[in-house]
């Protein structure tokens, strides 16, 4: 890799941020509709946004992963029965607290309409099911896009006070632009590497993938559960929750990440169900591997790194 992963730069909550211990997990359909309160003033054309975001941690500790739960996710995703966590499940678990930092009122960003570009997570010691799991989520790095604002939204787990995984999810708030910022320079979302190296795979969803996958991880935005729920924000159909896409991508790379290992993820354009995804998988000499998930035309959907690190 030419850089470290986002998940290796980050080092715990911003100096100053103070952490709010919460009773229990949040339920992500009440979020959803405080978030969906909060995003109609947030969405107005042409607003522009403050540079503060909530200095504010919330955590949850003691937090016991359910032996059905995790086996209906590696059934879904493909991961081996094992009692060692994905890190795709990580994510589902901190994916909870960290909503619930983004739909506070000094969040001044629209919790609906946000999209996910990025993701970057690193699993730096085994963690398995029955460990005791603090989970703490925060926000950093308000940025200016060329598209609207970016920001990271950051999420560790802890297991006996040692760091265990952490994640760094990027967000775009499109057309919220920060005040007296220009925009950012271009990104490019299509020079991935096509896999000549390694093998392919094709993946073939149904139009039920984004209603399984939000049974488990609790994600029922209505993008992902129905042409008709999704055709009212814009989608031709239904898409594929892209934790989804990635998550997949990391169960096929399988064991050979390795116990501890960086996972990343780019996401470029959605996937629509049902729908059929090419995915090329390459390795290099250290053990790495960089996929590339393309639609029978060639048109990018997401590319991202799985690299061990024992």
């Amino acid at each position: 890799m030419d850089s470290l992963p986002r998940s290796r730069t980050v080092t715990g909550p911003p100096p100053g941020t103070r952490v709010e211990t919460l009773p229990a997990l949040p339920g992500l359909g009440s979020l959803y509709v405080r978030g969906a309160a909060g995003s109609v003033t947030a969405r107005l054309p042409g607003r522009t946004t403050t540079t503060e975001l909530p200095a504010v941690a919330h955590r949850v500790e003691g937090l016991r992963v359910d032996a059905a739960h995790l086996t209906a996710y590696q059934r879904l995703l493909g991961e081996t029965g094992a009692d060692a966590l994905p890190s795709g499940y990580c994510h589902v678990l901190a994916f909870p607290v960290a909503t619930a930092v983004m739909v506070r009122p000094d969040f001044p960003l629209p919790l609906l309409g946000m999209v996910h570009v990025a993701n970057a997570a690193s699993v730096l010691r085994p963690l398995r099911l029955g460990d005791a799991l603090d989970v703490t989520a925060w926000t950093q790095d308000l940025r200016p896009h060329r598209r609207g604002t970016q920001l990271d939204v950051c999420a560790e787990i802890t297991v006996d006070g040692d760091v265990a995984w952490r994640g760094v999810s990027t967000y775009l708030a499109k057309g919220v632009h920060l005040a007296g910022d220009a925009p950012a320079p271009a990104d490019h979302e299509d020079d991935a590497p096509r896999g000549a190296l390694g093998s392919s795979v094709t993946w073939r969803l149904g139009a039920d993938v984004g209603r399984a996958y939000g049974a488990i991880s609790g994600d029922r935005n209505p993008i992902h559960m129905s042409a008709l729920s999704a055709k009212a924000f814009g989608f031709p159909r239904a898409i594929a929750h892209g934790m989804y896409t990635a998550s997949r991508a990391l169960a096929d790379v399988g064991a050979r990440r390795g116990p501890t290992y960086d996972w990343t993820v780019d996401f470029a354009r959605p996937v629509l169900l049902p729908g059929r995804v090419e995915v090329d998988y390459t390795t290099s000499t250290d053990g790495a591997w960089t996929y590339a998930g393309r639609s029978s035309s060639g048109k990018l959907h997401l590319t991202g790194t799985v690299t061990p690190t024992a």
